[in-house]
């Protein structure tokens, strides 16, 4: 996240603008409440490097004439590389000590495209499979943002070069921000179109971000060349207004640190903000001037912070995810003590790899053997994963591992049978079991949560004269309210007209049972109005068409994976102990207000009721990934298909079946 700008002057207000953005990234990975938009600081570090790069190149080719493309290369890889490489390694050993063999296999992947510069590209295209882990347990998932702007670097000298022509001593300043400008709507435009359809692509690929650097680079062409006297002894402008500009500037990117979050979609139109604000700070800070917002980013403890933001970045985030798999806590404290070693971690890494490093002048003597040396730890890197995740899959075929990996995949039918399409369409699929012609009629409605449920009702499809119906969205709340997924980066209208549809289906076939089930917690958190009246409206559209609905208690939530932390505690070894079990209290406090609002919204229907099975799941109030030797959960809050089948008798009897 640093750049060279040492041959452009120092400047104390961007090295405390670095600090800025790296505390507003760690705040939102570690939880901070009030920072929830903290990941706005990476589009802080874009334009940064935007805006630097484009100074050292154009004053290389004012001074020579030309660029030197091997020079500028290697000054990049020796100031990001061996830091980099340090954090893939050291990251890769602990992950085989804590992490289960099925758990290593994704990371061992995106250590070798991290060491290439190439894992936004990874995680821009992985598969969008409900059930699958998602990337944020990635221990390399931070490493999306140094792969964009390395992939920067490889194109803009030849883009600038490209730029200017022929004309390359007196370069056509006119001509540069013309381009700039170009490329500046184009990769805008991308962006705004691209986020709400494709948002990993919009988020993680370069070509959609380079307006972010565009926006750096005219800082420079409107204001480096040939304004940078006039700025810094204020001729022709008003300090006072700059100085507005420089605090208009930071509130911008604070504000959207503050008020901005998952459930939005994002870069989109809402990366304007900080991203013009952090061009605002930089021109501001572009004076002589004491004060203002650039007397605040200079102060001691920011450039301190300053001087290691690259190296904590790259500490802060696999630190965090192992913290949590040792722990098992997000508690705060927790989450202050894993950011505090990682900010050892960074300033070891700064002082010992880092700092002696990018001094180094072997990296320019000696081109060609830095280079080799470079691609050859590169393809060591690389190989070296291949090698763990040749081992880590070995492992993972000794037959306790398969145990716990079969346990994930033990999901109910209702999804190999395709009867769930969650946001790839809003078709109403509805999956019968037993025969058309039955006298009864059992529906299961909701997303995941309630199809976990279908193979201890499956047995109803059995009975003599009856036949279920499942129709289930994942992600999709039996709440009649507008709905973001965070997954899919964009607010999920499918799921509102499927559900629409879906009720209104049902409710014409006359069900003896319908049984409405949502999940807590795993997407938007509605208010109390919302979850009573929002639920209201669905009972009301369902009538007194229906004989009789229940609402199903959403299972607990353990807050880990439950195969991945039994597979993780066998294969670790033995020395480093167990820092915990396997099991959680079913004590979340807003699962259990929002039972209490169904509740409220069930008591306005005479045929609707709340039904409560969690005392089975988890007996005590204590939820366990296994139990009696039969794996419960088959992630963090879904049950396996086997024990869910388990409990088919039980939930027979509190439906009076």
């Amino acid at each position: 996240m640093k750049s060279d700008e040492y041959r452009l002057g120092y400047r104390g207000d961007i090295e405390g603008l670095r600090a800025v953005a790296v505390l507003l990234v760690i705040g939102a990975h570690a939880g901070v409440p009030w920072l929830s938009g903290g990941f706005v600081g990476v589009d802080v570090f874009f334009v940064l490097s935007g805006f630097l790069i484009t100074g050292l190149l154009l004053r290389e080719l004012r001074d020579t004439g030309r660029i030197d493309f091997a020079g500028f290369y290697l000054r990049r890889l020796r100031r990001l590389m061996p830091a980099l490489i340090l954090m893939i390694v050291l990251t890769s050993l602990g992950a085989t000590l804590l992490l289960g063999p099925g758990e290593q296999l994704p990371q061992a992947n995106a250590a070798a495209l991290a060491s290439l510069w190439m894992s936004n590209v990874l995680f821009a295209l992985m598969k969008m499979d409900y059930f699958a882990p998602g990337a944020e347990n990635n221990l390399f998932l931070h490493t999306w943002s140094l792969g964009v702007e390395e992939q920067f670097y490889l194109v803009w000298p030849a883009l600038l070069l490209w730029s200017l022509g022929r004309q390359r001593v007196k370069y056509p300043i006119a001509r540069l921000k013309g381009i700039m400008l170009a490329l500046f709507a184009l990769s805008f435009g991308a962006s705004i179109f691209l986020t709400p359809r494709y948002p990993q692509f919009a988020f993680y690929m370069m070509p959609v971000r380079a307006w972010e650097f565009a926006a750096g680079a005219l800082i420079w062409l409107y204001f480096g060349s040939g304004h940078a006297g006039a700025l810094a002894s204020g001729e022709g402008f008003n300090t006072k207004a700059l100085r507005w500009l420089g605090w208009i500037g930071m509130a911008m990117i604070l504000g959207a640190a503050v008020g901005y979050s998952a459930q939005m979609s994002y870069p989109g139109w809402r990366a304007v903000f900080p991203v013009f604000g952090a061009t605002a700070v930089i021109v501001a800070g572009w004076t002589n001037s004491v004060r203002g917002v650039s007397r605040v980013l200079s102060l001691p403890p920011l450039q301190a912070i300053g001087r290691v933001s690259y190296a904590w970045y790259l500490w802060h985030w696999p630190v965090l995810v192992l913290g949590h798999v040792m722990t098992g806590s997000l508690d705060p404290w927790v989450r202050i003590a894993e950011v505090l070693v990682s900010l050892v971690l960074a300033m070891a890494s700064y002082r010992l790899v880092e700092s002696p490093v990018r001094h180094q002048g072997v990296w320019l003597t000696r081109r060609r053997i830095a280079a080799f040396s470079a691609l050859g730890v590169t393809v060591t890197v690389c190989l070296l994963s291949m090698h763990w995740f040749n081992v880590a899959a070995e492992r993972n075929e000794s037959p306790v591992m398969q145990h716990y990996t079969q346990a994930r995949f033990d999901a109910p039918l209702i999804y190999g049978q395709g009867c769930d399409d969650w946001y790839r369409s809003d078709r109403v699929l509805l999956c019968g079991f037993g025969p058309s012609n039955a006298a009864h009629t059992m529906v299961l409605m909701g997303d995941s949560i309630a199809g976990q449920w279908f193979p201890a009702l499956s047995n109803v499809a059995s009975m003599p004269g009856w036949r279920l119906i499942v129709v289930t969205k994942s992600s999709c709340p039996m709440v009649d309210e507008p709905v973001f997924n965070a997954r899919i980066g964009r607010e999920y209208a499918e799921c509102d007209r499927w559900r629409h549809h879906a009720v209104e289906q049902l409710a014409s076939m006359h069900p003896d049972i319908v049984i409405l089930s949502t999940g807590v917690g795993t997407g938007q958190a509605f208010s109390q109005a919302q979850w009573t009246d929002g639920t209201a409206r669905i009972l009301a559209a369902f009538g007194a068409q229906v004989g009789k609905i229940y609402l199903l208690r959403s299972t607990p939530r353990l807050g880990f994976d439950g195969p991945s932390c039994l597979a993780s505690h066998e294969g670790r070894p033995k020395w480093l102990g167990v820092a915990k079990d396997c099991e959680a209290a079913a004590d979340d406090a807003y699962e259990q207000q929002v039972y209490q609002w169904l509740g409220q919204a069930a008591t306005r229907f005479s045929n609707v009721q709340t039904i409560d099975m969690n005392d089975l799941v988890c007996p005590g109030r204590r939820c366990s990934a296994e139990q009696n030797g039969q794996v419960v959960f088959r992630d963090g809050q879904h049950m396996t298909a086997t024990f869910a089948a388990s409990l088919g008798p039980a939930m027979s009897v509190r439906l009076g079946l």
